[in-house]
């Protein structure tokens, strides 16, 4: 598939899901299906539940925890200090073997089965985290730098082959090729990664890679709209949401055979997506530009790829944005077999730092 730049058409909207709400948790965020178990963080401690596409009971069991520096204990138990400061885990990988690799704060943490605490595996020399972890199903787990690269240095993406202990370089963007990297993604359809980068003009890009990073082929770059952070495989489409503040933010549908359209106009830049069934659905966070003017984070959501709805809507709260991050709504990486939806939101009136459960 060759790469090409993205350009735009008329948009679909379309008919309802009608998710039914039936579980919230305060105090939560989602970080990962694993099949029917999810995965949640309560500051530093990492919860999970084996969740029923019908169940009304959701017991959670704490299975690990890590413990970060002491001023970090004392923010995190704090809702507005956990927001200023970013504490707690931002990312997570629940692998087959049930080893468990996070990341929290300058750090990639692991657990191993059968122990209580995550451990460093991995000091963070550039940036605070990568935005998300991926991994294939031999349990190879990778993450791409994320930092602010003022003078585009080189950007490299890691990889553990032992389950988190060790980390290797497994590719590396060079110097003035893109800024960093937003997120890797494992389709299972191909056996491949989808690799986001970000953040100008040809530094936007969705590419190819094999499982080994031995073979990376641009797939879409050039502009704005090529700018994502969210991408999800189905079997016969790639849907991703585009991530910008210099331009309406769109959902694309990419076929298998290379056929782009774009299926739905979003309200704000997008930085979150999953899959529930053959539902795909895509957040909306509020980043102020003189585009994105919305104050409202947003839920979008369909059934097929091609008509689109909003299914939730939440106010961003009083607190300054700089200092106590976006409104935002995040969804959980990984595979889920389940028909439920997990959602968190922060940073918005009612429901900040909350995760509900729906049944789609």
């Amino acid at each position: 598939m060759a790469a090409h730049a993205i350009s735009l058409s008329a948009t679909n909207q379309g008919s309802e899901l009608n998710p039914v709400r039936i579980a919230t948790f305060p105090r939560t965020r989602v970080l990962a299906w694993h099949n029917d178990v999810l995965y949640v963080s309560r500051g530093y401690s990492v919860l999970r539940a084996r969740v029923r596409t019908h169940t009304t009971n959701i017991e959670w069991k704490r299975v690990g925890q890590y413990r970060p520096t002491a001023w970090r204990s004392i923010t995190s138990s704090s809702r507005l200090a956990s927001r200023l400061f970013r504490d707690g885990f931002h990312a997570l990988a629940a692998l087959s073997s049930g080893h468990l690799v996070g990341a929290v704060p300058n750090a990639i943490v692991t657990l191993t089965p059968g122990e209580a605490e995550f451990n460093l595996s991995h000091k963070l020399l550039r940036g605070t985290r990568p935005l998300h972890l991926a991994a294939t199903p031999a349990d190879h787990v990778f993450w791409g730098e994320y930092f602010d690269n003022p003078h585009r240095d080189e950007v490299h993406i890691y990889v553990s082959t032992d389950r988190g202990g060790h980390w290797d370089v497994a590719y590396t963007f060079p110097k003035g090729a893109i800024r960093h990297v937003h997120n890797i993604v494992y389709d299972q359809w191909e056996n491949c990664f989808w690799v986001l980068t970000g953040d100008q003009g040809s530094e936007c890009r969705i590419l190819r890679a094999s499982c080994d990073f031995k073979t990376v082929d641009v797939i879409l770059s050039g502009n704005q709209q090529a700018r994502s952070a969210a991408l999800v495989p189905t079997c016969d489409a790639l849907y991703f949401s585009s991530d910008t503040p210099l331009e309406s933010n769109h959902v694309y549908r990419l076929g298998r055979r290379g056929v782009l359209s774009p299926v739905t106009t979003l309200n704000s830049s997008s930085i979150y997506g999953c899959l529930v069934g053959n539902a795909v659905f895509f957040t909306t966070m509020v980043e102020p530009s003189v585009i994105n003017i919305d104050r409202d984070v947003s839920l979008y959501g369909s059934s097929d790829g091609l008509q689109w709805h909003l299914v939730l809507q939440r106010k961003k709260d009083r607190w300054p944005m700089g200092w106590f991050q976006y409104g935002n709504a995040f969804l959980p990486d990984g595979t889920n077999t389940t028909r439920l939806l997990a959602v968190t939101t922060i940073a918005v009136e009612h429901d900040d730092l909350e995760t509900t459960i729906w049944r789609t």
